[in-house]
């Protein structure tokens, strides 16, 4: 029997803590810096989104996200190259995702 006002051990009480702490030094150790595109670039990928909204092809689409490069397959429903926006469909969960043009690294055919 354990003696009264004694706590028993608790060796783990202060990992989930220290796991959270870990966890966010290793994420900003992942972070990239977004790439700075050409105008070229940024023209072609223009072009590769407006080709994809009028051929209904699905593309790759890289993006720069939280300090991540994210890749997404989907399908372009909307290009506002002055609003800088677009919105895409998502092959996985079939959402919408209205994005910013600047937001993206590159643009791919499936």
């Amino acid at each position: 029997m354990e003696p009264r006002g004694m706590k028993k051990w608790r060796p783990f009480a202060t990992l989930p803590e220290q796991y959270i702490g870990l966890k966010e030094i290793i994420n900003k150790q992942l972070e990239v810096a977004q790439p700075v595109l050409t105008e070229e670039q940024m023209e072609q990928m223009n072009f590769t989104l407006i080709e994809a909204l009028h051929t209904n092809k699905q593309v790759y689409l890289t993006y720069y996200k939280n300090g991540r490069r994210i890749t997404d397959t989907g399908f372009i429903q909307f290009v506002d190259s002055l609003g800088n926006l677009f919105v895409f469909i998502d092959d996985v969960f079939e959402l919408k995702n209205k994005m910013r043009l600047s937001e993206l690294i590159d643009v791919r055919f499936a």
